[in-house]
């Protein structure tokens, strides 16, 4: 069922839009014909007083993009799930991974199983070489999205490196198994081994997945360019295809952790009573329906091919545009790649035909949408920060729950709070929150909604904060909690239950709520349609410098140091908010400017 607007399905266009039809025809003439025959006829463009003026909305959602945010479901399941029961890029797929390194092989199992009253686990490393490990994945699988851009954006276009990338991480499916089977995981080096070979391979998959699925996801919309229809009461309203983006974005971040929490949840239960490779045979199975949907939706997805060079032209457009201004005066250097007439100097017009370089063979139209999507990469350079704080969920704070009382739940299913907080509050921030806010005239911009985004990660790593200072008042071993044990060598915990985190994971719920998927809609709405692949790569590379920047704090993710740790996350991602608010407040008053501009002609 298709997803419903603020005021429930648009009735036809009026009288006026009929009258308007050519006027409206011409308007849209510089976008392309679609496979799927939508055209834009009919549809009557908003004046600047109307844009001021009349509320706005989002359109209904395709059912296309709702099939290829099933794919994203399925791969979530298996990059939650699986890796979950081993590394994990997020909470769940790392969660599992923690025990994996770090616990040891419970004694008598040849398979990991913990049971209900132990705690799962295969290698037998530190809790700092689980850290080191996970951060190290995480970073490789948000390097790798770079590479999966520059093929799509120049090679292969996003759907085919979408289904090359599929194959390949089912390649890493099958060596993770074999990580774990029985004959394998009794022999720790060799079980590490393939673990390591495993990372490698997925993490290549999953590069050019992530880089490409989201931007295809939100290419399924209907209409690119705002334009005038009327509610069922009659009230004529902007179907604002900024707002459609931000809703694709809301529910395919949804469809994510529905994936996410019933990947980890059958996962969890899965490593806790058979063993990881139970873990990581399931989530195999649930990927397998990646490459189905792909073939039977192929022909409905609205794609866009490849144009080649874009990159390399749009570092020689830079390069053309600074020339003139370098200087070794670094506030006169700043001033100078700043100006305004910064980018007028290598806009084609302003260049006569003799004097114009070969490679310009684009119009200025185009140079003004590589101008936009530069600032939407510099608006990234603060998430670092923010997903220092996120990182804190997919790992510490795994090991953090099971040195609680669990009452025999998996410590690493406790982190399903956050995808369960999602599931319920994106629903109502769509439905309720946004359009509320709209409607008494309250615009919630992109870079606000990021810096609430901040803060709220801020707040979540407060609270873990206080309940690490609690588990270690409440321990009979004081700050050495992770290793106490018992007489019989049985461990030992705080008398805190494990549900005292929820504060943290539902806190994290609500920053990816304003900062990650606002991060999404941003980086697919400022760039050039033939570098949306590279923007959104370079929004994911800000996980990949987040998590290098953990490995310096890697020294405090252990007893008796943690209070530092989840404090120290906190500060920075509260600094991180201030510094993000102060550097691109001002983007708000041109961020209507910069949606609204048209697209430009480009030839390879």
């Amino acid at each position: 069922m298709e997803n419903q607007t603020d005021d429930s399905y648009y009735v036809a266009v009026d009288e006026a839009a009929k009258e308007s039809k050519l006027d409206a025809v011409a308007s849209f003439s510089s976008i392309p014909h679609q496979p799927d025959g939508l055209e834009f006829a009919g549809l009557v463009p908003p004046t600047k007083e109307e844009m001021d003026t009349l509320r706005h909305v989002p359109d209904k959602i395709n059912w296309s993009a709702y099939m290829i945010a099933f794919v994203e479901l399925a791969e979530r399941f298996s990059f939650y799930g699986e890796f979950c029961p081993m590394l994990s890029l997020s909470q769940a797929y790392i969660a599992i991974f923690v025990n994996f390194i770090q616990q040891p092989l419970p004694k008598g199992s040849k398979t990991g199983a913990g049971g209900k009253h132990g705690v799962s686990g295969a290698l037998g490393q530190r809790q700092e070489t689980s850290t080191a490990l996970t951060t190290l994945m995480q970073f490789w699988c948000y390097v790798t999205p770079l590479l999966g851009a520059y093929i799509a954006d120049e090679k292969w276009g996003r759907f085919n490196t979408i289904a090359v990338s599929v194959a390949i991480t089912l390649v890493g499916h099958i060596i993770l198994i074999i990580s774990s089977i029985p004959p394998t995981i009794v022999h720790p080096k060799g079980a590490l081994a393939a673990l390591c070979l495993a990372i490698v391979v997925m993490g290549l998959g999953t590069g050019g997945f992530k880089a490409n699925i989201a931007p295809l996801v939100a290419e399924q919309q209907r209409h690119p360019r705002a334009f005038i229809s009327q509610t069922k009461s009659g009230e004529r309203v902007i179907v604002n295809p900024t707002l459609t983006t931000s809703r694709i974005y809301m529910y395919f971040y949804f469809f994510i952790n529905v994936g996410a929490m019933v990947g980890q949840i059958s996962m969890t239960f899965a490593e806790k009573y058979d063993g990881f490779y139970l873990a990581f045979t399931l989530p195999t199975v649930v990927f397998l329906l990646c490459p189905i949907v792909l073939f039977l939706g192929r022909n409905r997805y609205r794609r866009y091919p490849p144009q080649g060079s874009v990159l390399a032209k749009s570092i020689k457009l830079w390069s053309y545009a600074a020339r003139g201004r370098w200087s070794l005066n670094p506030i006169a250097l700043y001033k100078n790649l700043k100006a305004e007439d910064f980018w007028e100097s290598a806009k084609p017009s302003n260049i006569p035909d003799s004097q114009r370089p070969v490679w310009m063979t684009f119009d200025d139209k185009w140079v003004e949408e590589v101008r936009r999507g530069l600032k939407a990469c510099s608006v990234f350079t603060w998430y670092p920060l923010y997903w220092l704080a996120y990182n804190q969920m997919v790992n510490n704070l795994t090991s953090q729950a099971a040195t609680m009382v669990t009452n025999g739940v998996p410590n690493d299913v406790i982190n399903n709070l956050d995808p369960l907080a999602l599931i319920i509050f994106i629903p109502i921030c769509d439905l309720f929150v946004y359009p509320g806010l709209r409607k008494i005239g309250i615009n919630f911009t992109p870079i606000k909604r990021i810096t609430a985004g901040f803060f709220a990660g801020s707040a979540a790593m407060v609270w873990a904060t206080v309940v690490q200072h609690y588990i270690y008042k409440t321990n009979p071993c004081g700050k050495l909690v992770s290793t106490c044990q018992d007489a019989n060598g049985n461990p030992v915990t705080s008398s805190l239950n494990v549900w005292i985190q929820s504060g943290s994971y539902i806190l994290i719920a609500f920053s990816e709520i304003l900062a990650s998927i606002t991060g999404l809609e941003y980086a697919f709405t400022k760039a050039p349609r033939n570098m949306k692949s590279l923007v959104m790569a370079v929004f994911l590379f800000m996980t990949a410098i987040s998590s290098a920047i953990c490995e310096a704090f890697n020294a405090l993710s252990t007893d008796p140091r943690l209070v530092w740790n989840y404090g120290t996350m906190a500060v920075l991602s509260g600094i991180g908010g201030i510094l993000f608010w102060f550097s691109f407040g001002g983007l708000d008053a041109e961020d209507a400017e910069l949606d609204n501009l048209g697209e430009g002609h480009f030839e390879s």
